[in-house]
């Protein structure tokens, strides 16, 4: 496969291709023999036109049982079961709720029975978390401790309100996580160049996550914001994994709402216990 990627800067995601189904992971998971880790890109499923070809979204216009046939091919590549896959509902919020080996498949093969979820958590085997994209940012959360994970969706309404201080304070209360211990990822999204946004939304974040244009538009980098959340919230700046990979940069590569002015599918993150 000869995939042609624009890399912003180093990246902690590593490229894996497998038949036609391309996807990343994130290392310093993929150390621990406990966790199963993906991002998916919009490569080999079997989705036409705009939502070609891995699109995951159910609320994108495509056939329900095309993308329950995507989700099964990349669980196939990936190792993953959709069995075990227990999905979001999500809506800018910063609700997160706690799942369990009761709630698998939800979202794939029954209802997912839940709304305005925009972040999981769990600390039981068997559970795969699936929350999905197309420029947000996605946030991964490992606990080695206590054998615990939280996986959230976060664009520029969820950053604002920092849904990943309110992602690690939902594992400190379930789980007993030190935010100390925790390994943390920054999934692929939007980049500042790519990032227009009003002076509105500019004015909700720290100056120094936003640049003035000429035209009195802000460019907003998200990927910044939320590290810094992390890092506040008490995450070592070293146990944070960037992405080094802009969605918008990447409209080939992965689904990105800006670059396809809103036809696109949705690639998703997936972060599970064995």
């Amino acid at each position: 496969m000869n995939i042609k990627i624009k890399w912003k800067n180093h990246s902690g995601f590593k490229l894996h291709e497998h038949d036609s189904v391309a996807y990343l992971t994130v290392p310093a998971f993929d150390e621990k023999s406990w966790i199963q880790n993906a991002f998916s890109t919009r490569l080999g499923g079997i989705s036409k036109g705009y939502l070609a070809s891995m699109n995951l979204g159910f609320n994108r216009g495509d056939d329900p049982e095309t993308v329950k046939r995507n989700y099964r091919i990349f669980a196939e590549a990936t190792g993953l079961n959709t069995e075990n896959m227990i999905l979001s509902k999500q809506t800018h919020t910063t609700n997160v709720r706690r799942v369990t080996v009761a709630d698998r498949g939800r979202g794939i093969t029954r209802p997912v029975g839940w709304d305005d979820v925009d972040g999981l958590v769990t600390n039981e085997p068997g559970c795969v978390l699936v929350t999905v994209f197309a420029d947000c940012v996605p946030l991964y959360f490992v606990d080695p401790v206590h054998h615990a994970i939280g996986l959230s969706h976060s664009g520029w309404r969820g950053t604002a309100a920092r849904m990943g201080q309110v992602t690690i304070e939902r594992m400190q209360r379930e789980f007993g996580t030190d935010p100390a211990d925790l390994l943390t990822a920054i999934g692929p999204s939007i980049c500042e160049d790519c990032y227009e946004v009003s002076s509105e939304v500019a004015r909700q974040f720290p100056e120094k996550f936003s640049k003035e244009k000429p035209d009195g538009k802000y460019l907003l980098n998200l990927q910044e914001a939320n590290r810094q959340i992390m890092v506040d919230a008490g995450v070592p700046r070293e146990h944070i994994t960037m992405p080094g990979i802009c969605t918008c940069c990447n409209p080939d590569f992965l689904f990105s709402h800006r670059a396809s002015h809103g036809k696109r599918g949705l690639c998703a993150a997936f972060l599970g216990i064995k």
